[in-house]
């Protein structure tokens, strides 16, 4: 691979790359917001980096032991099914 391809494969998406991501990954998450929400919870999107998405869970979901399964079994799985270019999804 030549270096300016490698060099290329490592710049950000452009804005409307990334704001049209941004918001398939909105409209996946609010499918799970409101049982979240249910439990005193918040989940926001911080950043969307390389495929992975970045998010912060606050409120009750920032101190709870089962917001590791949350995060995993519930946002990162809905987001992997109906966000194509998505690989991950990690709290920060």
């Amino acid at each position: 691979m030549s270096e300016n391809k490698i060099e290329n494969s490592k710049l950000p998406l452009e804005p409307s790359q990334n704001d049209a991501l941004r918001q398939k990954v909105e409209q996946a998450l609010d499918q799970i917001r409101p049982a979240i929400e249910m439990d005193g919870g918040f989940v926001e999107v911080n950043d969307i980096v390389d495929g992975v998405v970045y998010v912060e869970m606050r409120g009750a979901c920032g101190s709870c032991p089962s917001s590791t399964m949350t995060l995993k079994a519930g946002i990162e799985r809905i987001i992997l099914e109906q966000v194509p270019g998505i690989r991950a999804v990690e709290a920060v």
